[in-house]
């Protein structure tokens, strides 16, 4: 399993009945999470004196109990990194604290291929890693890459969701930096890309297990998949970095994505594919809470 043990900000104290007890900054929360089947003592005093509780209804989503949360939102930081939180639909914060492992894995590829552009000669002008972000949400995955000196193209097709990648990056001190910001449905944009004759050294992609376009157009994972790969492998470069594809989905297990990269990214470029889960260490213990998975394909 890959953990991302890195955080300071961010910590899992407990889980026990269908839930995790967290804390994001200086507030704690308490949010339903389906792999938690336990029923382990609540003996933290914070299962009682949150900041927030989002209850789930019987008939369906759920609401927040808000005790000591800002209205405005607040942040908290990951490394060189600011992310702007607020509690809203379906028990998000606006940020997935797992994928911070994909994010340090992505900036070392990033900064290892400028540093041997550099030493090939080629100016601060002619350095370039050129990253599309699909599905990218509030833009932790573009943060990361831009920070690292990547060209990043950041592909949503929430209106919202992108407008609070734009003040996540004005949090990091990214608000010049190189990131085209694109309200769209990914695979219609990625073969206008194709036709457009723009090309990526990596892509990451964090598809949903349903939803929707801006146009109404209806996202399957299962039926979808595989074609956004195939159609993904015709907008790389010839000697492309690397793609991270993220799975929330029952069913996506590791092997799964092991083997849908294998069979497009591999069969086309070679290199090299992993795939594994990837988890949230719990606050003093060796126990990890599991939370999706992750395939890896690398040029190597």
């Amino acid at each position: 399993m890959w953990v991302a043990d890195n955080w300071k900000d961010y910590e899992v104290l407990d889980t026990s009945s269908g839930e995790k007890l967290e804390r994001w900054g200086d507030y704690f929360l308490v949010r339903p999470d389906p792999q938690v089947i336990w029923n382990t003592e609540k003996k933290n005093k914070y299962w009682t004196k949150f900041d927030g509780h989002y209850h789930r209804s019987k008939e369906g989503g759920g609401s927040w109990e808000n005790r000591n949360i800002p209205e405005e939102g607040w942040s908290i930081g990951y490394k060189d990194l600011t992310f702007n939180l607020k509690p809203f639909a379906f028990k998000h914060t606006g940020l997935f604290p797992e994928q911070a492992v994909n994010w340090d894995f992505v900036r070392g590829l990033i900064e290892n291929r400028l540093d041997e552009q550099a030493k090939e000669g080629k100016t601060l002008e002619e350095r370039e890693v050129k990253v599309l972000n699909l599905f990218a949400y509030t833009g932790g995955a573009t943060l990361a890459c831009a920070k690292s000196g990547a060209k990043v193209t950041h592909v949503d097709a929430s209106k919202g969701m992108v407008g609070w990648a734009k003040e996540n990056a004005v949090a990091s001190g990214l608000q010049d930096a190189p990131i085209r910001y694109i309200v769209d449905d990914c695979l219609k944009f990625v073969e206008r890309e194709i036709r457009r004759g723009n090309l990526y050294d990596g892509i990451i992609m964090d598809p949903p297990s349903y939803g929707r376009g801006p146009n109404g157009e209806v996202w399957k994972i299962e039926e979808k998949i595989h074609e956004l790969l195939e159609v993904c492998t015709k907008v790389m470069k010839d000697k492309p970095l690397f793609l991270i594809l993220n799975s929330y989905t029952t069913g996506l297990q590791p092997a799964v994505l092991s083997y849908l990269i294998n069979i497009t990214f591999g069969k086309k470029f070679g290199g090299k594919v992993e795939a594994s889960e990837i988890g949230l260490p719990l606050k003093d213990s060796n126990l990890v809470l599991p939370c999706g998975a992750t395939g890896r394909w690398v040029n190597k």
